[in-house]
């Protein structure tokens, strides 16, 4: 999929394609787009790293990449739930809370969306997501954000994603997080 010409200037290489990625062999590059998109430290990239390596390896994990002339400027990587998966763990009493637990089966995560910044708001983010989720067996899909009004969230809530529990914390992250829920195929505009 190509988006041409994006942004002001118009030049072949600033043309967006998106297509499948090898998230195991490009992992510092992915990286280093969430850590200027979403702010984060060489420690916390180190930690994250780990973390994308051992996701890549579970069951039905996938991964898609936005370049321009071969460099990475946004990804998205998911896989289907498991509920002994860390991050299930941590959402389950939220979910169980607000009714939503059996969210949490034949779901597709949505692991990680980032785009660089520079490349934000051309629906770049949109193409990954709608992308990825298409090709997803189950029959929705859940996330998380940050819990704020944010274009994030406002882009989740356009592609028909819904709130299932707000003020979710995860161990160790300074804001609290909202998971997401939406049939699938998502909405298109």
């Amino acid at each position: 999929m190509r988006f041409p010409g994006h942004g002001h200037r118009r030049h072949p290489d600033d043309d967006i394609v998106i297509g499948p990625l090898d998230l195991s062999a490009r992992v510092d590059e992915a990286l280093a787009v969430q850590a200027v998109a979403f702010g984060l430290g060489a420690d916390e990239v180190a930690v994250r790293r780990q973390i994308v390596l051992r996701h890549m390896t579970y069951p039905g994990a996938r991964a898609l990449g936005a370049t321009v002339a071969g460099r990475l400027v946004g990804f998205v990587y998911g896989m289907p739930n498991d509920r002994t998966h860390w991050w299930s763990t941590v959402v389950e009493p939220y979910l169980r809370a607000q009714g939503h637990e059996t969210w949490l089966d034949d779901s597709f995560v949505i692991t990680e969306l980032h785009v660089h910044p520079h490349h934000q708001n051309h629906g770049i983010g949109r193409s990954l997501i709608t992308t990825i989720t298409d090709s997803a067996a189950e029959p929705r899909s859940i996330l998380s954000a940050i819990d704020t009004d944010s274009p994030a969230r406002g882009l989740y809530h356009s592609l028909g994603y819904q709130d299932l529990a707000r003020q979710v914390l995860f161990p160790s992250a300074p804001k609290p997080y909202a998971v997401m829920g939406a049939p699938l195929p998502l909405r298109r505009r």
